[in-house]
């Protein structure tokens, strides 16, 4: 029987704050770091690693975070969630994006269908349309070639598929799997959709517009500005724009698209790179058997995720640490630090993942937590960070846990040795000394060189970032992020603070303000 309780009502909770907390510094430097760095590392899927070796946490605290794990019934909860229960309680629905990848538990039928061969069918309705666009016999109207697609489409619908997007694009260049460039445009700012028309042979574009409910403001403004391009060089919107929508939708068998992929409520934005939001592009962009294998490393990482005992699992224990650094440490932010230029825009998919995802102050029944919730996450690939906000990280006042990914090997397969080192050791050489310098910091009469240390970290490491590794990554963070939100008793699968601000939004459209809002409209010449 599932009990779904508070943080601060477990025993585990209130014995994790009165256990010792670690000094990090000390145990990091000398021969202990260097055999914590062998010992604190769980296996991911495709061969990845998560090292939380310079995380402040010992043998004694590890024993109460798997304690911590077995009384909120962490495993439990996530068996309910992938068997078809209603875990979004604030929206009255199920959480199905692990089934896009997968099947881990029994069959899931709703709304009359079994889900995971739902997902599946679109998986290869999307295939077959990809294929015949690369094939040309999906053509625009003069009976040339699809060069490129544009994803139109704001949150989730832009953040995980442009990020994936842009993982890959060099790797899919270097391998032979480079179909078509892919651009998006998300913002209602119309400087972002001009910026991109100006710079695509719209003749030659595929538009591919994303709005699960077919009412996105954002989106169908977008539309519109991209419909009314296409209008003024002679051509058919509706012979270059698919949809990807809900079947309820009124995008849903219009003919204004060549066809439109579906979705359901099931599946938040945030969590929908590996359905049809992400499928559509991605394979277009570099072939189904691409978006195939980012599936499969998804797939093999949320199967490493049902393990009961957290020392296991990677994605768990990742959320038990980052829950003791919140709510005992008092660390009110993490940063995501990915060595790879390729990981760019990762942190914003990440930052909205986490962020909207359990950023709440009210627990799953709607009754206020007298606790802390989900962290700020903002990051930057390295060593570009490292230029930018790595002082306040290093000698700040504000400590903030660090989350590092870093690969062996870059994507390219080719390099030049300068100073006796590739670009590629050197990179891998920064994220070893960041961690290190974090942890140890360095002592200096001169406090302006002093560096106190006792900044924890964890860093994933892999070989090479691919569409399976990428998959697997991906998985991990969203597993991360519902385990977090099951310790905080939150739901982590609504987002009613995106609601607010759209409502007074289309308020200011209308002309029904007063007050701070009507003087705001004016100021704004709306």
């Amino acid at each position: 029987m599932i009990s779904w309780k508070n943080l601060d009502t477990l025993a585990s909770f209130k014995e994790l704050q009165e256990t010792d907390a670690v000094k990090l510094a000390e145990v990091m430097s000398g021969e202990s770091g260097a055999e914590r760095v062998k010992k604190y590392s769980v296996p991911m899927a495709e061969g990845l690693a998560y090292n939380y070796a310079a995380k402040a946490v010992d043998e004694k605290i590890l024993d109460v975070l798997v304690k911590l794990a077995y009384e909120a019934q962490l495993s439990e909860k996530f068996e309910a969630l992938y068997n078809g229960e209603v875990i979004n309680t604030g929206e009255k629905r199920l959480v199905l994006h692990h089934l896009t990848r997968g099947q881990l538990g029994n069959a899931v039928v709703a709304d009359g269908a079994d889900k995971r061969n739902f997902y599946v069918e679109q998986q290869k309705r999307i295939a077959d349309f990809a294929n015949k666009v690369h094939a040309g016999e999906i053509t625009n109207e003069k009976g040339e070639k699809f060069t490129t697609a544009v994803q139109i489409g704001i949150g989730g619908s832009d953040l995980g598929p442009r990020a994936m997007y842009i993982a890959l694009e060099n790797w899919a260049k270097k391998t032979g799997h480079f179909k078509m460039e892919a651009k998006f445009i998300s913002n209602v700012d119309p400087d972002d959709a001009a910026a991109v028309l100006a710079s695509t042979d719209v003749a030659h574009a595929i538009f591919i517009l994303v709005s699960k409910s077919g009412t996105t403001l954002e989106t169908l403004t977008n539309q519109s500005f991209v419909m009314d391009a296409l209008k003024k060089q002679g051509l058919d919107p509706a012979k270059h724009m698919i949809a990807v929508t809900s079947e309820t939708s009124p995008l849903a068998r219009s003919k204004d698209y060549l066809d439109a992929f579906y979705m359901d409520d099931y599946i938040g934005g945030r969590y929908s790179s590996t359905s049809a939001v992400g499928g559509a592009v991605l394979s277009l962009a570099f072939g189904p058997e691409v978006f195939a294998d980012f599936l499969e490393g998804a797939a093999a990482e949320d199967r490493l995720s049902t393990e009961k005992d957290p020392r296991k699992n990677a994605a768990m224990l990742d959320a038990l640490i980052g829950v003791y650094e919140r709510n005992v440490l008092g660390m009110p932010a993490t940063a995501v630090l990915p060595y790879s230029q390729a990981l760019s825009r990762f942190p914003a998919h990440l930052q909205q993942l986490d962020m909207e995802s359990n950023g709440k102050s009210v627990n799953r029944f709607g009754e206020p937590v007298s606790y802390v919730t989900g962290p700020v996450i903002f990051g930057e690939p390295g060593t570009n960070g490292q230029h930018s906000f790595y002082q306040l990280l290093h000698q700040g006042k504000t400590i903030i846990p660090l989350q590092f990914v870093g690969f062996r090997n870059s994507q390219i397969g080719t390099d030049v040795d300068i100073q006796g080192s590739t670009s590629q050791q050197k990179l891998c050489a920064n994220v070893a000394a960041q961690i290190v310098a974090f942890a140890c910091g360095k002592k200096d009469e001169n406090l302006n060189k002093n560096f106190e240390g006792g900044r924890p970290s964890s860093i994933i490491i892999g070989d090479q970032l691919n569409p399976k590794t990428l998959g697997a990554l991906l998985a991990h963070f969203e597993n991360k992020v519902m385990f977090q939100g099951f310790l905080w008793n939150v739901n982590s699968f609504d987002q009613e603070g995106v609601q607010l601000g759209k409502v007074l939004a289309k308020r200011v459209l209308a002309h029904d303000t007063e007050g701070a809002l009507a003087v705001y409209s004016d100021l704004l010449n709306i």
